[in-house]
Parts: C-alpha cells; structure tokens; sequence
C-alpha cells in the first residue's frame, strides 16, 4: 500500500474509527501522537531494545475524577489534598520509573476506573 493510499483510507474513517486507530498505534508503537513522533521510528527504536521502566502518566482522569483520586491516593501513597493535586494536573507523570510489570499495574488499575495512562 502506498502512503497516499493509506491517508484515503484514513480520510474515509469516523471520529470513532479515528481516534481507536490513534490509540492502536500508542499501544503498538509505544509512542503518543500529541508527541509528534514517527510511528515508523518508534517501532524501529522498540525493536532495538526493550524498556524495563517506565514512567506512569496520567493523560486524563476521564469522567470518573473521584475514583481516580480515591485510586491516586491509595495506590501512590498521598494524602487526599496531594492525590487531588496530582490528578487535577494531568497530563502528568504519576509514577516515574516503575519497573515494567508494576507500570503495567497501575496502568490497568487507573483505566479500571476509566482514567487515561500512557506508558513512557
């Protein structure tokens, strides 16, 4: 497929279809669009070493902002006013090197409650 070929078919797509096709490619390539990063380099830079820590970070706390202060609190140990804080400022970096398997934790726990991470 050539690239003009792949942007029709992306001008053909709903802003549903869109946005799961933009979120498919965070996940595939470990990259975040809003970086403005190559999915191509990504995937290159990936395939060359695989990562082993990572940093949390909060995109979106989503609709849910009470669940995901009440999880905030008691997953990363802060009290209620800094959990608060910590959510309320997001995007931001809720957990900064965090071993593979305990990012991935956290990450499943936080969208659970239907907030927004990306793993850095």
């Amino acid at each position: 497929m050539t690239t003009q070929e792949i942007i029709e078919v992306i001008k053909g797509l709903s802003v549903l279809e869109l946005n799961d096709l933009v979120k498919a490619c965070e996940e595939e390539f470990g990259v975040s669009a809003a970086a403005g990063v190559v999915v191509a380099a990504g995937a290159a830079a990936g395939a060359a070493e695989e990562k082993t820590e990572f940093d949390v970070e909060l995109t979106s706390f989503g609709e849910k902002k009470m669940d995901v202060i009440k999880l905030a609190k008691n997953e990363l140990g802060l009290g209620l006013k800094d959990a608060k804080a910590k959510v309320e400022a997001a995007p931001t970096i809720i957990k900064e090197a965090a071993a593979k398997d305990e990012a991935e934790a956290l990450k499943a726990k936080f969208e659970e409650v239907g907030a927004t991470i990306t793993l850095k």
